[in-house]
């Protein structure tokens, strides 16, 4: 099969892109810094930005289905990324007539979610990160799951909890909607995805992912996720 894989030097598609090539993928890395990609057997890089609709439908040509890992910065201005990389994205793949999509969204784009037993989670770190700081980064998840939403593709939402670094794929657990963790390794969010493509379980539906096997260290991921980012 190939798969085309949006936001592929990203933090979540460098494994995304990693693991797909060792299952016997054939990918279509999509990015718009193509010098980040080592070139090696089973990778064609096609250099897109992924919210322009004419670039997109020349990158997705020849492809079976398409995995988004695309990524945003916290950001007190509104912000597009996700939404409009959606609409380009979604229209390409309906002029191609491919129709496997798996979207990298967020637990927090479900309302109803809080993790149960974390306490400090839900009621400090959740309200101001997440809800407070990353507010225009999440309003614009909602819009590309709206965007999605409204599609006829065989679309899967992907929802991680909070994201850390972690070297190899370890335990994870997936769940309609979200699943009940603070935590997803990227690794096991990339492998839970590949999964995902074969199995179709969760098809038309929002797929939460959590890592069960390993925590990370709170203070570290806050420093590397937020302040080291910036």
């Amino acid at each position: 099969m190939r798969i085309a894989v949006f936001g592929a030097n990203g933090p979540t598609g460098r494994h995304l892109t990693e693991q797909a090539i060792a299952a016997g993928y054939q990918v279509v890395a999509v990015t718009r810094r193509p010098g980040s990609l080592p070139v090696r057997p089973g990778l064609t890089v096609a250099v897109a930005d992924a919210t322009d609709p004419v670039a997109v439908e020349a990158a997705l040509g020849g492809t079976d289905a398409v995995l988004s890992a695309l990524g945003a910065r916290f950001s007190k201005e509104t912000i597009t990324t996700y939404s409009a990389s959606a609409t380009a994205i979604t229209g390409a793949m309906a002029r191609h007539g491919i129709k496997r999509l798996l979207a990298v969204s967020s637990s927090i784009a479900d309302l109803n979610w809080r993790p149960t037993g974390a306490y400090f989670f839900n009621h400090v770190l959740d309200p101001l990160v997440n809800r407070r700081l990353g507010r225009t980064l999440h309003e614009d998840m909602r819009r590309m799951e709206d965007v999605i939403r409204q599609t006829s593709l065989d679309w899967t939402l992907v929802r991680p909890s909070g994201l850390f670094e972690n070297p190899v794929v370890t335990e994870y657990h997936t769940a309609e909607t979200s699943a009940d963790g603070v935590f997803t390794a990227r690794a096991d969010l990339a492998a839970s995805m590949l999964r995902e493509l074969e199995e179709r379980r969760y098809v038309r539906t929002a797929m939460g992912v959590i890592t069960t096997a390993v925590k990370p260290n709170v203070a570290k991921l806050i420093w590397n996720e937020g302040v080291k980012k910036k």
